[in-house]
């Protein structure tokens, strides 16, 4: 690479200050609007914010619910998943994934992933298939979808139902489907570190079954139908107006800024690839052409090493994620062993998310490339 390195470039993970100057104006108005309102629990601005995800989307029914893991445990519950029933998912994941299944008192059953994609693989899935099967949950990973085509096959078949876990996903495309409904249901985290992302802890829930979206209804709001008279078990799950209003904002943007993802991406891609052809022991992630880029991941010979001098020359990164879940302390209950899942096992050792957000500079890439660079040369 002819580029030099710049001295004082700062390159945080995320810089979401400056997502938030660009659209201030109106989201503060959007914030005022609810405040002068006095509406905060549920009502007009979340009823708008769904109807708008759900057409953005293109399905029929979307559930502001209070996070990404309480979208994914009211699913379950929605299908009535519980003690001995089995999940079908990946033990590659943000633990509540797996965490939700074990709080319902049901059977995670982990299946390797694609170690192209790090999302679940499909032809592994029906090997495990039993009669105590209740649903497969496939996460789509770093904004990327997992092979759908594959898994709506396999679950018909078996007349399963499919929760897809689109936390980190929103805007990604199969076959021309957006992920989240795609499946029986589809699950969102708003966490603020999204490419959709609030002001706290938020989440939805898709489908296009209108007997599934009642049900979900009453179960976020206390199992409650009508007020105090409690059909189900359910619990405290609603999404705030706040967090709505401004999510709302947001998702005028979010193709725009998944875009700028995209761009980044396709910076850094080419020239670390050409790094890799120098000597330099890092691969850079397959990008297929709907993947949103929540993360940027490649993967790194002495890992851990560079992710230590990258810190050292004012570059954050993340493992996303550094142990599996079935290697995981409150997981191990002897049915899995390490080795068990070895693409899962080796993902976990090599993996390092790199700042992707909408608002780097090329200057802030090139520091980033560079310093990798500068890693690897140093021990030829």
């Amino acid at each position: 690479m002819s580029v030099t390195k710049q001295k004082d470039v700062t390159v945080p993970l995320l810089d979401l200050k400056i997502q938030y100057a660009s659209i201030k104006k109106d989201t503060d108005e959007a914030i005022e609007r609810v405040v002068n309102s006095q509406m905060f629990i549920l009502g007009p601005e979340v009823d708008t914010f769904e109807k708008r995800i759900a057409a953005y989307l293109g399905c029929n029914r979307a559930i502001g619910v209070s996070s990404g893991t309480d979208a994914l445990l009211v699913a379950l519950t929605a299908l009535d998943v519980g003690a001995g029933d089995e999940v079908i998912t990946t033990p590659f994941t943000f633990f509540a994934t797996v965490g939700v299944i074990l709080r319902l008192g049901a059977v995670p059953v982990f299946v390797d992933i694609d170690p192209h994609t790090y999302n679940i693989d499909p032809d592994r899935i029906e090997t495990v298939i039993t009669p105590k099967t209740k649903s497969i949950l496939p996460v789509h990973l770093y904004g990327q979808c997992a092979d759908m085509t594959k898994i709506l096959e396999i679950a018909a078949k078996h007349d399963l139902p499919i929760i897809e876990d689109a936390a980190q996903a929103i805007g990604a495309k199969h076959s021309g489907k957006y992920a989240g409904a795609i499946g029986t249901m589809g699950c969102f985290s708003f966490f603020p570190s999204k490419n959709l992302g609030g002001f706290g802890d938020g989440g939805m829930i898709t489908t296009n079954d209108e007997s599934l979206d009642e049900k979900i209804r009453v179960l976020r709001n206390q199992g409650a139908q009508p007020k105090y008279y409690h059909k189900y078990v359910g619990g405290n799950f609603r999404l705030d107006a706040l967090q709505a209003a401004v999510l709302s904002v947001k998702l005028d943007h979010l193709d725009t800024w998944s875009a700028k993802r995209r761009a980044n991406a396709e910076y850094y891609s080419p020239r670390l690839t050409e790094l890799q052809l120098t000597g330099t022991k890092i691969t850079p992630p397959r990008l297929s052409p709907d993947h949103v880029l929540n993360q940027y991941v490649i993967r790194a010979e002495r890992r851990d090493e560079l992710q230590a001098f990258l810190r050292e020359h004012n570059v954050g990164t993340e493992i996303y994620y550094p142990i599996p879940i079935h290697l995981q302390e409150c997981v191990r209950d002897g049915r899995y062993r390490a080795g068990d899942f070895p693409e899962s096992e080796r993902a976990a050792e090599s993996v390092l998310a790199l700042p992707i957000y909408a608002e780097l500079t090329e200057s802030q890439l090139d520091h980033v490339i560079l310093t990798i660079k500068e890693f690897y040369d140093r021990e030829d």
